[in-house]
């Protein structure tokens, strides 16, 4: 029960937005337009909210994050010799690796852990605390990733490739609102009650959204004819990046309850923000969609094992 309780709600939200959009019952642009929302205004108001209120209350959560960043940079080496092995082009290489590492942690990850009961790790800090401070970093080494990776693909290493990461960092509202979050903890301010209400409504709005956005996202994107790179990088991303997870939190220690959430984390299935940067920056399309889609469903076993087992 454990697992349907944690899971069906998230699945079920995903699976009501891509027949939101499948029937046309909302408009081509609808949820498109409500995730975009989602993210500039709810998630950061959720991060906001979070960190401001919760930050200084207990420490922990840092060995959390490094174990996160060691595991996602082994996932991504692992990609490039997954790609090697299955002859990718050169270059779809970075459309593959990035679908094999980049994860739906706010829309997919965020809601399933916050399925879970808040229980207090060994430093004091929740598990939903730690959870927000693993994801908002995570998000910009994913949006850096994602850039290098796919102008790899296509182009050398060089200074050309300063622009969009700048771009990328300084356009990027949960950056901003953890910064601000954690500043705001930090000088011990409180957030007045108006306000607090009105982000925290902006925040509860944020996950549901987000996942009917995802939801119709699928629905809207079209496969290609082959099927084995986009599948070979959904295992990636759902089977070999939890592993490699569990083994890099292993070797740092990690209690039972952070690593069961890193592992929630490592096994979300593919962004799919990583479908509009690999439009954006010329990459194989097809592949992208194709590795977003076998993601959710993979993702799905693996969460199950993840919630049941741990």
């Amino acid at each position: 029960m454990l697992i349907l309780n944690t899971l069906a709600p998230v699945f079920l939200l995903i699976a009501t937005g891509a027949g939101l959009q499948a029937t046309k019952f909302v408009s081509p642009g609808f949820l498109k337009e409500a995730n975009r929302v989602t993210y500039w205004l709810g998630l950061p108001a959720l991060l906001f909210s979070q960190l401001a209120k919760s930050f200084q209350q207990g420490g922990g959560g840092g060995v959390l994050l490094t174990a996160m960043a060691v595991a996602t940079g082994l996932v991504i080496l692992a990609g490039y010799g997954v790609a090697w092995l299955l002859r990718v082009p050169g270059a779809a290489a970075g459309t593959f690796v990035q679908g094999g590492f980049r994860g739906n942690l706010a829309f997919v990850g965020l809601p399933v852990i916050y399925s879970l009961p808040d229980t207090p790790l060994a430093g004091g800090m929740s598990v939903r605390t730690a959870a927000v401070l693993t994801v908002a970093p995570m998000m910009i080494f994913y949006n850096i990733a994602g850039v290098v990776v796919l102008l790899l693909s296509q182009h050398r290493l060089g200074w050309g490739m300063v622009k969009p990461f700048l771009k990328q960092l300084g356009t990027t509202p949960p950056l901003l609102a953890t910064l601000a979050g954690i500043t705001w903890a930090l000088a011990g301010w409180t957030v007045p009650p108006a306000v607090d209400k009105a982000l925290t409504a902006l925040g509860e709005m944020a996950l549901p959204l987000g996942l009917l956005g995802v939801g119709g996202s699928l629905a809207s994107v079209k496969l290609g004819a082959g099927w084995r790179h986009p599948f070979a990088s959904a295992l990636v991303k759902t089977a070999l990046s939890p592993l490699l997870g569990w083994a890099v939190g292993r070797a740092l220690g990690l209690e039972s309850m952070e690593l069961k959430t890193l592992l929630i984390l490592m096994a979300c299935p593919t962004a799919i923000i990583s479908y509009t940067m690999v439009l954006e920056l010329k990459g194989d399309e097809a592949l992208a969609a194709g590795a977003i889609s076998f993601s959710v469903v993979t993702s799905l076993a693996t969460l199950a094992l993840i919630v049941g087992w741990f």
